[in-house]
């Protein structure tokens, strides 16, 4: 469930029409990349031979020497009708696992319809930009007694900040106005500038800060956040949702991102409107969006190397009750009514 599938029908092409619930420009693929937690609406034309043909899907893992479930999981189409079929169905021919270029070309094929009948709303008039770099982190343990690289324990963080599960639930201290719980110091940018995606890196920037922190914004903010991927133990594919929104995905690439170059590329005529994204290994990718949706949100970012429990995790605080905030995707989270 953590990682990036790609999937194919053998002998059909597949009609892209929608993504997170959201309609896009139709285009055809012999196969999508989806991440944890997206959905992606395909049209399939049963326009073959009558026959059996297999459907595949087989885990997308970009990151070296890092082990993952390299097996290939299949169902069969059956075609009705009095037919003879084949001894052996067909298999599709799906993208090799480390294709990254295969990966994010689907992803960046998908594109609003932006019509008269379905208008979109990006926003131009920006209140509020972040950076926010995404990093894999290690922390040193006792005699290197854990499963991490060198001995350590795996960890990650945004802008250096791994978050700390407090005690007492956010929401619930600040609606009983609990001092101490939570800071609202989440820096915009990182602490730090460096070659985010370099082969090699000083390990001093492995440990990150560990705190709890949010960022405060106001009620119907215009957001742009550019998801910067580092090369940080180990450069991976980030899979980010924003959980009570959906934002316009207006611009990625791979490497660093050029501030000054990259933002005359963004697309503002027809950018797709998802929940759930994949950043590119070593990439990035800018979102942008409106804080309108008051209530108790929160931001989930998958896990990654499953196995040793290594979890993006951020929180926003929108005034006017509206919260957003990065837990494990395990953690339960309880509503409180709002003032």
């Amino acid at each position: 469930m953590q990682d990036i599938l790609f999937f194919a029908v053998a002998n059909h092409s597949l009609t892209v029409v929608g993504s997170d619930a959201s309609y896009t420009k139709p285009f055809t693929s012999d196969y999508i990349a989806i991440s944890p937690g997206q959905t992606i609406d395909v049209l399939l034309c049963a326009n073959q031979m009558p026959d059996h043909y297999y459907m595949a899907a087989k885990a997308y893992a970009s990151t070296f020497n890092i082990t993952f479930d390299n097996t290939t999981t299949t169902a069969i189409i059956q075609y009705s009708g009095n037919y003879t079929p084949s001894s052996t169905p067909s298999l599709p021919n799906l993208p090799l696992y480390n294709d990254t270029n295969a990966s994010v070309n689907f992803t960046g094929n998908l594109r609003s319809l932006a019509d008269v009948d379905h208008p979109i709303d990006v926003p131009t008039n920006i209140t509020h930009e972040f950076f926010y770099t995404l990093s894999v982190n290690a922390f040193p343990c006792p005699n290197t007694s854990c499963a991490g690289p060198n001995g350590t324990r795996l960890s990650s963080s945004i802008n250096n900040i791994s978050f700390v599960n407090p005690s007492i639930d956010i929401l619930e201290a600040y609606y009983n106005s609990i001092n101490g719980v939570f800071g609202t110091q989440f820096p915009d940018f990182p602490p730090l500038v460096f070659n985010y995606t370099a082969q090699y890196l000083p390990f001093e920037l492995e440990i990150p800060q560990q705190a709890t922190e949010v960022r405060v914004l106001d009620y119907n903010s215009t957001i742009e956040i550019v998801f910067q991927g580092t090369n940080l133990v180990a450069g991976v594919d980030h899979p980010m949702h924003l959980h009570g929104f959906s934002f316009y995905v207006v611009g990625w690439g791979l490497g660093n991102f050029d501030k000054d170059k990259d933002p005359l590329n963004y697309n503002l005529f027809d950018p797709p409107l998802q929940n759930t994204i994949a950043v590119p290994i070593n990439g990035w990718t800018t979102i942008r969006f409106k804080s309108n949706n008051p209530g108790m949100l929160f931001t989930s970012f998958p896990c990654y190397f499953d196995h040793l429990n290594v979890c993006f995790k951020d929180m926003f605080n929108y005034k006017v009750n509206l919260f957003i905030y990065c837990i494990l995707n395990r953690s339960m989270v309880h509503a409180l009514p709002f003032r």
